[in-house]
């Protein structure tokens, strides 16, 4: 069993905010292992006060419910009711945001915690997501709902 160590999310991060820095961004990048629980959260200069805030909920999203924000999409709006009170379970931490910028980390196929950045674009947040992780050699691909092993979105 893997996990995420205090080294492999500072290395996440530093990589985010080098990454956010190129296109201009000023973001705050959050880690959390896969319980949802902080590892390393930073603002950068210049980030809006609320983003260490909203990236520790994208990262706990992506950690807790096992898929990247962007999958939980459809999901959540089409069953909005369902994802609000997720939020209010007595074992939920913090809110469920489905949204961009909020990737499960996964590693060797298992889930090993989730990342969260917020300051850009939705759009910004999630390619810097994506840029940092696949370049660190993990994991971006993930199972349809309900269906074991199927990568979503391939005919297999």
């Amino acid at each position: 069993m893997s996990s995420l160590t205090l080294d492999a999310a500072e290395e996440i991060v530093a990589a985010a905010h080098k990454r956010a820095q190129a296109v201009g961004k000023a973001v705050s990048v959050a880690v959390v292992d896969a319980g949802g629980f902080p590892v390393a959260i930073r603002r950068a200069d210049g980030a809006r006060p609320l983003t260490p805030d909203i990236a520790r909920a994208k990262a706990y999203t992506a950690a807790v419910m096992q898929r990247p924000g962007k999958m939980l999409k459809k999901w959540q709006e089409s069953q909005p009711v369902f994802f609000a009170q997720l939020s209010q379970l007595p074992g939920a931490a913090l809110p469920i945001m489905a949204t961009e910028g909020s990737v499960t980390i996964k590693k060797d196929g298992e889930i090993i915690g989730g990342l969260g950045i917020a300051g850009g674009t939705a759009d910004e947040d999630q390619q810097i997501a994506d840029e940092v992780l696949q370049s660190l050699g993990y994991e971006l691909e993930f199972a349809a709902w309900g269906v074991v092993g199927k990568p979503a979105g391939k005919d297999v």
